[in-house]
C-alpha cells in the first residue's frame, strides 16, 4: 500500500514543522514539503491539515493475553483485542505474563503475539513472569532471547510484592548476566522488566546489584514506579543516576486516593526534578488485574488495566500540566524504542517503520492510525 500524508505538523517527536509523508509498502520513504506523485499511481491520500502527526506509540507493558485471578478464576482478565489497541494509537505492543504463570504460559503469550501482528501491528514479548527462576519457552532464558524472534527480555519479574518469589540477591545477579548475555550475543535489548510492589525493599535489590557487579543500571526496567509516593520520590533518585523506570497510565481513582502518583503529573515531577527525559517511559498495564488488598493482604477486589491510559496520561500531560508536546510523547515513542532496541519504531524517519498516529490538533483527539503501513482507522 502506498499512502500520502499531507500538510500535518509532524513531530518525529522532535518537532519538524508542516511536512509530507510518503509510505510505501511498510516503510517511511520520503519527508518532504508538498510532495507530488503521479496521479495514476494508487495512492491512499490523507490530509491532514490542522491535525498533528506522531509516530506510532509503544506500549512495553501489556497483557495481551488477559492477567490475574488474585481474586479466584473468576477474577482472571481477558485478552486483549487489536481494535482496543489501534483505537488508542498503539502501533507496538511488549506482551508480558504477570502473576499467572501457569493457567497463562509462554505459548500462550507467542500465540497471541503472532495474532496479534498476523492482524497488523507490530508485536514482541518477555519470556518469564513474576517468579524467579523464570519458566522459560525453551531450556532457558538465553535460549528464548537468543533463539526466538519475538522474545526481546525477560519480564515481568516482581519485587518488593507479596506475590512475588522473594528471590535473594543472587538469583536476580543470575538472572540479570543471563538476560544480558543473551541480549549481548542477539543484539537485542535483553532486559529485565521488574514489576514493583509496595513491599518495604523498594528498589533495594536492584541498586546492590548495580553497586555490587558489573551489571549497569540500564540491565533492569523497573516498571509500576509511581505505586506510591515513597517509592516515586526513591524512583526519582534512581532515574537521575542513570537507571531507566517506567510510570504505569492504568490506575482507579482507589488507588490515587491512596496515594498513587498520577502519570501526568508524575512525568513532570520527574522532569522538575532533572531527571532526563530519555529514562522516562509511560505503559499502561493493559488488561492487567488491579487488585486491591486490605492491610492483611487479603483480596478484596478487582479492576482492569486499559490501554487507552496511555495516551490519554500523556494528553493529560501536555493539556493540563503545560508539558511540550516533543517532551512528552518521547515516553512512548522514542524513549522505549531505544530502552528496547526497537530499531524501526518511535521516530518519524526515512527508513523507519510506517507507523503513525494522526490527531486533531486542538483537542488531541485521535483521527487515523496507520500501522506498518497500513491503514487501521
Amino acid at each position: 500500500m502506498m499512502i500520502l500524508i499531507k500538510n500535518g505538523e509532524v513531530y518525529s517527536p522532535e518537532y519538524l514543522g508542516e511536512k509530507d509523508l510518503f509510505i510505501c509498502g511498510n516503510k517511511i520513504e520520503y519527508i518532504g514539503d508538498k510532495i507530488q506523485l503521479q496521479k495514476e499511481l494508487p495512492i491512499k491520500i490523507i490530509d491532514a491539515a490542522n491535525k498533528l502527526v506522531f509516530p506510532g506509540f509503544i506500549d512495553s507493558h501489556v497483557h495481551i493475553l488477559g492477567g490475574g485471578g488474585e481474586g479466584g478464576f473468576k477474577t482472571r482478565t481477558p485478552e486483549i483485542s487489536y481494535k482496543e489497541i489501534v483505537r488508542s494509537g498503539v502501533t507496538t505492543v511488549v506482551g508480558c505474563l504477570g502473576t499467572d504463570g501457569i493457567t497463562r504460559d509462554m505459548k500462550g503469550l507467542l500465540a497471541k503475539a503472532k495474532a496479534l501482528e498476523e492482524e497488523g501491528i507490530s508485536t514482541y514479548i518477555y519470556t518469564g513472569s513474576y517468579k524467579i527462576p523464570p519458566k522459560a519457552l525453551m531450556n532457558s532464558i538465553e535460549e528464548d532471547i537468543m533463539l526466538i524472534d519475538k522474545i526481546i527480555g525477560v519480564g515481568e519479574v516482581a519485587l518488593s510484592d507479596h506475590r512475588g518469589s522473594q528471590p535473594p540477591i543472587e538469583k536476580l545477579i543470575e538472572l540479570a548476566s543471563e538476560a544480558r548475555r543473551a541480549g549481548v550475543l542477539s543484539n537485542k535489548a535483553g532486559i529485565i522488566n521488574i514489576h514493583l510492589g509496595d513491599g518495604k525493599e523498594k528498589l533495594d535489590h536492584l541498586k546492590r546489584t548495580v553497586s555490587e557487579t558489573e551489571i549497569p543500571i540500564t540491565q533492569f526496567i523497573p516498571t509500576h514506579i509511581n505505586r506510591n509516593e515513597e517509592l516515586f520520590k526513591e524512583g526519582i533518585e534512581y532515574a537521575r543516576s542513570g537507571g531507566r523506570i517506567d510510570l504505569t497510565t492504568s490506575t482507579t481513582t482507589k488507588f490515587l486516593m491512596e496515594g498513587e502518583v498520577k502519570c501526568s503529573r508524575g512525568l513532570k515531577r520527574l522532569l522538575q526534578s532533572n531527571v532526563p527525559i530519555e529514562n522516562i517511559s509511560f505503559s499502561s498495564d493493559a488488561q492487567g488485574s488491579l487488585p486491591m488488598f486490605n492491610e492483611l493482604g487479603e483480596f478484596i477486589g478487582n479492576g482492569v488495566g486499559s490501554i487507552s491510559s496511555l495516551f490519554k496520561e500523556v494528553k493529560d500531560a501536555i493539556l493540563e500540566e503545560n508539558i511540550d508536546i516533543e517532551t512528552a510523547i518521547k515516553v512512548i515513542t522514542s524513549n522505549p524504542a531505544s530502552s528496547l532496541k526497537l530499531k524501526g519504531k518511535g521516530r518519524i524517519e526515512e527508513g523507519k517503520d510506517g507507523d503513525i498516529v494522526i490527531l486533531d490538533k486542538e483537542t488531541l483527539e485521535i483521527t487515523n492510525v496507520i500501522a506498518m503501513g497500513n491503514i487501521a482507522i
